[in-house]
């Protein structure tokens, strides 16, 4: 039997689970990747109850990823205790959108993100948290070169 891999990403909230999806169908990897959003309650319990829902049998390989915003002390302190690799946005998920359009590389505030993020490129302008618009997801695949 052949080994599957599977990455189990669990994330804040919808944007990354969103942003996820995005990646899934650009490359269309042969790696299975669940995603679940988790919010705040991360914890390694969760985790594990987690990728146990995925009845792994011996020969699967599981890759777990926790995709969180650092503006939240106590939640980086839940995630700094878990098993997993950390996808770690700082100050908030916005920024691996702006980083499609800018180099951006001076510490900014999440306010003040998306207000930059929002006047970056005419396709953000209307940005609103959770959804892509089929011109936004145009644009990230565009540009993905950037990252």
């Amino acid at each position: 039997m052949q080994m599957r891999r599977i990455a189990l990403v669990i994330c804040e909230g919808e944007t990354e689970e969103n942003y996820i999806n995005f990646l899934k169908n650009k490359y269309k990897s042969p790696i299975r990747v669940v995603s679940h959003i988790e919010g705040t309650k991360i914890t390694q319990s969760l985790v594990d109850s987690r990728t146990r829902e995925l009845k792994i049998s011996r020969f699967d390989k599981v890759d777990i990823f926790l995709m969180y915003d650092m503006d939240v002390p106590a939640v980086n302190e839940k995630l700094m205790s878990c098993k997993a690799e950390l996808l770690l946005s700082n100050p908030c998920f916005e920024l691996w959108l702006l980083l499609h359009a800018k180099d951006q590389k001076a510490t900014i505030s999440s306010d003040a993100l998306i207000k930059e993020l929002k006047k970056s490129s005419p396709v953000w302008r209307n940005y609103t948290k959770a959804t892509f618009t089929d011109t936004q997801k145009s644009f990230l695949n565009l540009n993905s070169a950037t990252l």
